[in-house]
């Protein structure tokens, strides 16, 4: 069986994880391991003996053949292993060694079984809706043109509020004026969507979210929309250049750019380990409900 597995520094306690983890990769005749190459220099100073046993990938091409993604971190850490990943559909094995982790939601102190998990097929593929991009700078985000969490249209700096005309299958659907527009998966409605006022959605609720950042209109509220829709934009504003973001990567557009989303051809594959509803039991705990400080 052969992993990928991609990482970013980090804080010395998790470091001794990262090694660990790939350690315990290694031990295992099953398995054949390579490594991202943004992972590559940090691992080649911190254990350069381990290193030199590993092959390093740096495009998607060089992913095919691959079972299974390992992605070490947050859900940053994550998202960009998407981004290796592509139109592959490789499932990716979220270990969460940050903070929050609603996308990976495995726990360190359970890498091990989910190795043996892997081996022995006891797992499941929970398959994210994700956004693609459309417009007319292919060059725009390095070509790589989707999202699982979100798009947003953000004002640059401290300049005043813009107002993005959004249009739902070509049919005018409102202009909003605000600090920003996110248009969100379900995947992504417990990040920024979720912090601006959005609703909690289910995956596979097949939806987008429609959020305004800090709308100058108070009665302008969230909107789920079907996933079938694309949604498209002008944009416009007393500063002629705006910010365009794909999950965590960002760029700065002018107002002539064409700008649409849809649901993208491809998904996200995300392995389960054991059974129920991890996304429920995610948000239970992450976001502490039916706790109560009288109890």
């Amino acid at each position: 069986m052969k992993l990928a597995l991609h990482s970013r520094k980090l804080e010395t306690e998790r470091s001794k994880f990262l090694i660990d983890s790939i350690q315990d990769i290694l031990n295992r005749v099953e398995f054949e391991l390579i490594i991202s190459d943004a992972l590559a220099p940090y691992l080649e100073k911190v254990a350069p003996e381990m290193y030199a046993q590993l092959s390093v990938f740096s495009t998607t091409e060089e992913l095919r053949g691959v079972d299974f993604m390992i992605s070490i971190g947050g859900d940053g850490t994550l998202l960009q292993a998407l981004t290796y990943v592509q139109e592959l559909e490789i499932p990716i094995v979220g270990v969460n060694a940050g903070r929050l982790g609603f996308l990976a939601s495995i726990q360190r102190e359970n890498f091990s079984n989910t190795l043996d998990s892997l081996i022995n097929g006891y797992y499941s593929i929970d398959e994210r809706t994700m956004l693609g991009l459309v417009s007319d700078r292919e060059d725009l985000f390095g070509g790589i043109k989707f999202g699982l969490n979100e798009f947003t249209i953000l004002k640059r700096d401290t300049s005043s509020m813009i107002v993005v005309h959004t249009y739902l299958n070509g049919e005018y659907l409102n202009s909003y004026w605000a600090d920003g527009l996110i248009v969100s998966t379900p995947s992504g409605s417990t990040g920024y969507s979720l912090s601006v006022g959005g609703p909690v959605v289910i995956p596979g609720s097949e939806n987008f979210i429609i959020s305004p950042v800090c709308p100058h209109n108070l009665n302008v509220r969230p909107l789920i929309v079907s996933d079938q829709s694309v949604i498209s934009f002008e944009i416009e504003g007393r500063s002629k250049n705006f910010l365009v973001s794909l999950d965590s990567r960002s760029e700065a557009v002018d107002a002539t750019i064409e700008l649409a989303v849809k649901k993208c051809a491809f998904k996200a594959k995300l392995v389960s380990i054991g059974g129920g509803d991890k996304f429920l039991e995610t948000l239970r705990k992450k976001l502490n409900w039916g706790l109560d400080n009288r109890n």
